[in-house]
């Protein structure tokens, strides 16, 4: 499946894209939303959570507060008793305030949808950043590095970058913009499956006889 020799790096990442398709058919975001707030709110949740308890923690808030002004309105105990069960829930609490004053003061309560903007708000980095603008606003404007990403960027020989703003550029370098939303997605669905961070499936894995990390080649792990 993998070219080798003159053929370009960005060929074997196509193959590889391709393959992953034929696989998966993963939703642009895994978290549960409506609104371009509430997306905004669950992926500052998920850092460091699972997408499945930020999906059991989110209907209930979201019920309370459906507006920036809502979760201004909120005392902050009570945000953190909502969110508590997602982890280093002070912190986040102080961000969701932090942000919903921001975008009530300088956007008019409306989540913004540039890169500069979304990353000027507090609790948001350049990855939530990009969460939000691909699967909110069908803008293409960065890769998503979580720690699935990472994983199977590096373990199929994708990237050697050691911190995910590394990883994130050489993707961007390999895919063709229209399909780096949907990179996040994809990388993810396969990190879960098969990919997997502890005793990976590679007998499993479409990329078993290519990929230079495959257990079935004797190969390591590249991802380490």
């Amino acid at each position: 499946m993998f070219h080798t020799g003159a053929v370009s790096p960005s060929s074997s990442a196509n193959d590889i894209l391709r393959a992953l398709k034929r696989l998966y058919r993963p939703p642009k975001s895994f978290l549960q939303w409506r609104t371009p707030l509430d997306l905004l709110i669950a992926t500052i949740l998920s850092a460091r959570c699972t997408d499945v308890q930020v999906n059991r923690i989110t209907p209930a808030l979201f019920a309370r507060c459906r507006t920036a002004d809502d979760y201004l309105h909120l005392p902050r105990n009570e945000l953190e008793r909502l969110i508590h069960s997602c982890g280093t829930f002070r912190s986040k609490a102080k961000y969701i305030h932090l942000l919903c004053k921001k975008l009530k003061m300088e956007h008019g309560g409306k989540v913004p949808h540039t890169m500069e903007a979304l990353t000027s708000l507090s609790g948001v980095g350049r990855k939530t950043a990009c969460i939000v603008l691909y699967a909110a606003f069908g803008k293409n404007e960065g890769i998503a590095v979580d720690t699935h990403v990472f994983r199977v960027a590096r373990r199929l020989g994708l990237s050697k970058g050691r911190t995910p703003e590394r990883v994130e550029r050489d993707l961007m370098k390999l895919f063709p913009r229209k399909e780096w939303g949907r990179i996040n997605a994809l990388f993810i669905s396969h990190g879960r499956a098969v990919c997997t961070g502890q005793r990976r499936k590679c007998e499993q894995c479409v990329f078993k006889r290519e990929c230079p990390s495959s257990l079935v080649s004797g190969k390591r792990d590249w991802a380490k």
